[in-house]
């Protein structure tokens, strides 16, 4: 059963079985799934300003992004993550409006090129050029 709650702390709130829920989550999605090899753990996480948010389901993290202050203003959410499990319920969705609401504006993200489309839905617009990352083509975005 998937909690419909929200749940947002700072690095040093998460409990040790969250912080190992959300990497593990990254890493099944990220590294196993997408087949990524790329650094996870880059410190980012721990900053001060970062906050992390999350869904639950059945006492597991079933969806999580990370909401990061951005150097010259505003704010990154990054590393929006969904357990195959629980796609196409809105998780992520729901996890995007609240870190926007958090944030305000300007909020910046790096999406995947596939997923451009998605992200659009919640008023983020191309903002440069596109990349490859880990052999997935990104995009940078902008809400304004």
């Amino acid at each position: 059963m998937t909690s419909d709650r929200i749940h947002v702390a700072r690095f040093t709130e998460l409990t040790p079985a969250v912080l190992y829920g959300i990497v593990k989550l990254r890493q099944d999605v990220f590294v196993v799934e997408q087949a990524c090899a790329y650094d996870d753990m880059d410190g980012r996480d721990a900053e001060p300003d970062a906050q992390h948010l999350w869904i639950e389901a059945d006492g597991m993290v079933a969806a999580a992004l990370r909401l990061l202050g951005e150097h010259g203003g505003g704010h990154r959410i990054g590393r929006i993550v969904t357990a195959p499990a629980h796609r196409g319920r809105g998780l992520a969705g729901r996890l995007i409006e609240h870190a926007v609401a958090l944030a305000g504006r300007p909020v910046v993200l790096s999406a995947q090129g596939h997923l451009q489309h998605w992200y659009e839905r919640f008023g983020f617009s191309v903002s440069g050029e596109s990349w490859v990352d880990a052999g997935i083509p990104h995009v940078p975005m902008r809400l304004a």
